[in-house]
């Protein structure tokens, strides 16, 4: 087995943790390698290390190296490595450093040479998440990777007067949305930015799209779930000439000459399970969920 180590912009309790981890996976006779950015940030944290690691530093140099990719940080960062490990089927184990963490499965301290065993013999279920594909007249707007785990989003710039998106359904017209935004969400990014805008939790394989405005001007109109083989299409209008579209967390500014369409992307991401929760307990955790408040 050979483990990818991935983290951005790590802190430097996280370059330690990360060490950790090298040092366990070296006692495990584990093969690895690094990122190439986390390299640099902990070289200070590598120095006993008698060889360099290998590095990566995209999906072209990630392919066909690794059999798991560890994501070490928060949703943020397991959300980045989509664009590393693409249609490659490479698992990903998300090692939660950062704070709330619907997508990372294992804790810092629940890090272990007993988890690494586990990863060895197969003790592990493969969760396959959908992913949305945007489609544009114009390839260069996220040409190296055109797809999202969370959600997509059109917005309005800055302070600018909200925007009107005119909205389809495989061709057929659904509504013309005055708001900030609109936002289209699969079901993992139901409880991302469509939930804090008023969308719905959705089961991770319930084979949907959610449709959520951001701050819409009519207070009747709601979010939508629709069948996620439905392909949906905007056309954009605004007083200002620039708008912001996002696939989670990248950006690329556009003009209402651009047409956007939204479909399922054929390939899924795969993220490994070990702990054995279930949806359910992470939004019970997470969400705090029957808690009484009271005591």
């Amino acid at each position: 087995m050979r483990i990818a180590l991935y983290s951005r912009q790590p802190k430097s309790e996280t370059l330690l943790f990360v060490k950790s981890i090298i040092d366990t996976l070296q006692t495990a006779n584990i093969d690895f390698l690094l990122y190439d950015e986390l390299y640099q940030s902990c070289q200070e944290q590598l120095t006993l290390l008698s060889t360099p690691p290998t590095v990566f530093t995209s999906y072209e140099t990630l392919i066909g190296r690794a059999d798991v990719l560890f994501s070490i940080g928060g949703d943020g960062t397991l959300l980045n490595t989509i664009t590393l490990v693409k249609d490659s089927g490479i698992p990903i184990l998300g090692i939660n450093t950062g704070r709330l963490g619907f997508l990372t499965d294992i804790s810092k301290t629940d890090f272990s040479a007993h988890l690494l065993h586990q990863l060895q013999q197969g003790n592990y279920t493969i969760d396959k998440r959908s992913v949305l594909r945007l489609e544009s007249n114009h390839p260069h707007l996220f040409a190296d990777a055109p797809f999202a785990l969370n959600e997509f989003t059109i917005h309005k710039l800055d302070t600018s007067a909200m925007i009107t998106v005119h909205t389809f359904v495989d061709g057929y017209f659904l509504n013309s949305y005055w708001a900030d935004g609109i936002i289209v969400a699969t079901p993992t990014g139901s409880t991302a930015y469509s939930l804090s805008c008023g969308g719905p939790i959705i089961y991770p394989n319930s084979q949907t799209f959610v449709i959520t405005p951001v701050a819409p001007h009519n207070l009747n109109v709601r979010p939508i779930v629709i069948p996620d083989d439905k392909t949906i299409s905007f056309k954009i209008e605004g007083r200002s000439d620039s708008f912001l579209c996002t696939l989670d967390s990248r950006n690329e500014t556009i003009n209402n000459h651009y047409h956007l369409s939204v479909k399922k992307e054929k390939f899924m991401l795969h993220l490994v399970r070990i702990s054995g929760g279930d949806f359910f307990s992470t939004i019970r955790n997470k969400l705090l969920w029957g808690l009484d408040s009271r005591n």
